[in-house]
């Protein structure tokens, strides 16, 4: 089970039975903003610092380099991400 590190927050246990990060995260009470929920859109755009992701759909909105989108991911180790205000 990964770790999850959100704004520099103490580590949340990923529960693997989260469809994406988008969904773990907005049961761990955090808010982002999002539109599609399947990777067109790029608004729920997050911040890796650490650690690494896997796409379950490759997303088809642009990302730069340091960034994922938590709607059609899930994390493949422990991560710290940041979460734009």
């Amino acid at each position: 089970m990964a770790e999850v590190i959100v704004n520099a927050q103490a580590p949340l246990q990923y529960d693997s039975g989260q469809r994406n990060l988008l969904d773990f995260l907005e049961k761990q009470q955090h808010s982002l903003n999002f539109q599609c929920r399947e990777g067109f859109c790029g608004a729920c755009r997050c911040t890796l610092i650490s650690g690494q992701v896997r796409y379950l759909q490759e997303p088809l909105a642009y990302v730069r380099r340091g960034e994922f989108l938590p709607c059609c991911s899930v994390p493949a180790s422990n991560i710290e991400i940041e979460i734009p205000k």
